[in-house]
């Protein structure tokens, strides 16, 4: 299977950012290059290179995974342990003020960038130098919809915090309200709507850029989130209108009937350890039919389930400085690490370990037939050989459950150890020959060529948030279905546990469960659970994650950075001013 090289990309990207974006934070937005919001863009590639900037803040964001929005749901959630003793933050603690410093900037840079573009496109519009309509709209639709995209995210993290809608406002600016903040997204999303082509999916927009059908997926899962969370009908707008569940409803419609997404045949085909280099040599998958009737095969990157995701390059650096975000770093907080680097957690690769899996998401599947259960999570006594596989005190593991997941993983290859003599940690065969000067298709080991696109929104997910809106359980039978399970009919319980285990490791269940208002309940369930730290087995005691959610609401603090900057206009959130908020080394009950 081929994949498009973005690597040259992304580097104009990089470019892009750092002229019109640095800055140390989002409090000083002094420019220190020559090209500056007075003087750019001048030309149709200037516009090219604002619009792809967005795109690579959001790798920009993967080059820190530690401080990301998706991490912080993972270890936050009742899906997910953290599995390290040095995390900056879990089990709603944190342990330091710093945690979040990159997180607020590089959103706040990408803010800017979209403020950026939407300011270019205006002027390049006033100065007639858009003759194609179509095009300007698309543009300035994605800018929308990535301004919105930066909101939304930081809004479910910290609640109200300070609205920026020009490269020229002031920025030490009070927090806004949590109702002001929903109502810039739910404008800004309907404008994305409004604009972007009616085109399906792949027949108009670029890979990995926003479309009208991902901007009405986002506008469903923020409208669940503000309504059910904050317990109201309607979702405001920035003109004191409101978005109604009709209006919502109407939009997935849309999405569902015209953008040409669909489920792929069987949910393994999502995950990269399909792969047809990997597939036939993992005893999990190896001449297995999928629930369609087809072997299993990944679908890979740009499959026509993925309605928004994080694209990556195949060839990159290891760190921040030398673009350590155009790979997909995520997966490397995750590989199932081994003293020696000796392919004994085949075909997971030799990374961090972070990540373990809550024995209560194991638990929680009542029918074992679903597919999704050990395509989801890794069960080490099952599927590693547990005589060569070093676990525990060797590898300074904590919270070992013995569940890893599947999803967020460094998949290995046996014909690339074969050629390089070495286990590494990537899709080795996806790397391109005029980086690496190879003839083949195989890299020598090299842990930064993790390639795979990082989901943000698939087609499941449209049609869980469809049954949940209508109440209609057809659309949660199709996600059903296609798991090899029974229809069943609509209930909240229902939906609720089909949401949990499609989108299990998506960074989606701790919101849920927010929205819902059942965090206090599920997050509880964690307590008791047996684990091994250092290899000494150890119960889990109660975390207090029912205090800390009532505590806190579920947000978590402003970056106390941010606050001293501000000489304190920006406001902390309740519960994370006492000592009560931070952890150094977890106890345990042996």
């Amino acid at each position: 299977m081929k994949t498009k090289n973005i690597f040259k990309h992304i580097g104009i990207a990089a470019f892009a950012i750092m002229a019109l974006s640095s800055c140390n934070d989002f409090l000083d937005s002094e420019n220190y290059t020559k090209s500056n919001t007075q003087n750019f863009p001048t030309s149709i590639s200037d516009v090219e290179m604002l619009v792809t900037a967005m795109y690579a803040n959001l790798n920009h964001q993967a080059a820190h995974p530690e401080s990301s929005y998706l991490l912080t749901n993972l270890f936050a959630s009742d899906d997910m342990f953290c599995g390290g003793q040095t995390a900056s933050t879990d089990h709603l603690m944190i342990s330091s003020d710093t945690g979040f410093d990159f997180l607020w900037d590089i959103h706040y840079k990408g803010i800017y960038a979209a403020n950026t573009c939407l300011e270019g496109l205006d002027r390049m519009k006033q100065a007639g130098k858009f003759t194609d309509e179509t095009a300007f709209n698309q543009k300035l639709g994605e800018a929308y919809f990535m301004r919105a995209y930066q909101y939304y995210e930081l809004a479910e993290l910290f609640g109200g915090v300070p609205l920026i809608l020009s490269t020229t406002q002031e920025t030490n600016v009070p927090r806004s309200t949590d109702d002001e903040v929903w109502a810039q997204i739910g404008s800004d999303l309907q404008q994305a709507i409004a604009l972007m082509a009616k085109k399906k999916y792949n027949e108009y927009v670029e890979s990995g850029h926003a479309t009208k059908w991902a901007a009405e997926a986002l506008m469903a899962r923020c409208f669940l989130f503000y309504t059910g969370f904050y317990q109201k009908d309607a979702m405001p707008t920035a003109d004191g209108r409101s978005i109604t569940k009709q209006q919502v409803v109407a939009w997935l419609n849309d999405c569902i009937q015209n953008s040409g997404h669909q489920l792929v045949g069987d949910f393994r085909d999502l995950w990269a350890y399909t792969n047809e280099y990997t597939v036939n040599d993992y005893k999990y998958t190896a001449g297995k039919t999928g629930v369609d009737g087809k072997p299993l095969q990944w679908a890979g990157n740009g499959n026509p389930e993925e309605v928004f995701a994080v694209k990556f390059g195949n060839f990159a650096g290891y760190t921040y400085e030398n673009q350590g975000g155009y790979a997909n770093l995520y997966l490397a907080f995750f590989g199932i690490a081994s003293k020696s680097d000796n392919g004994a957690a085949f075909p997971f690769g030799n990374t961090n370990s972070m990540g373990t899996v809550s024995p209560s998401l194991w638990n929680s599947w009542a029918d074992i037939t679903d597919v999704r259960r050990r395509g989801s999570i890794i069960v080490d006594k099952d599927e590693f050989d547990m005589a060569n596989f070093e676990s525990g005190e060797v590898r300074g593991q904590w919270e070992e459950t013995g569940l890893w997941n599947k999803k967020l993983q460094p998949i290995l290859s046996k014909q690339a150890y074969e050629k390089s003599g070495s286990w590494a940690n990537s899709l080795f065969w996806t790397a391109d020959p005029q980086f690496t000067g190879m003839t083949d298709a195989y890299i020598q080991p090299r842990w930064a060529a993790m390639f795979e696109d990082l989901y943000v929104i698939r087609f499941a997910d449209v049609l869980l948030m469809q049954s949940e809106l209508t109440g209609d359980a057809k659309y949660m039978n199709q996600v059903r279905a296609r798991a090899g399970l029974p229809a069943i009919g609509y209930s909240l319980e229902a939906l609720q546990q089909e949401r949990r285990h499609e989108l299990a490791f998506e960074g989606q269940r701790f919101q849920d469960i927010r929205r819902w208002h059942i965090a206090e309940a599920a997050l509880s369930e964690q307590n008791g659970s047996k684990m091994k730290n250092l290899g000494v087995d150890v119960v889990m005691r109660n975390g207090k994650y029912s205090e800390r959610n009532k505590e806190t609401n579920g947000f978590w603090p402003i970056p106390l950075k941010q606050i001293q900057l501000s000489n304190g206009t920006l406001k902390q959130n309740a519960g994370w001013d006492t000592p009560d908020a931070r952890y150094t080394v977890w106890n345990f009950d042996k």
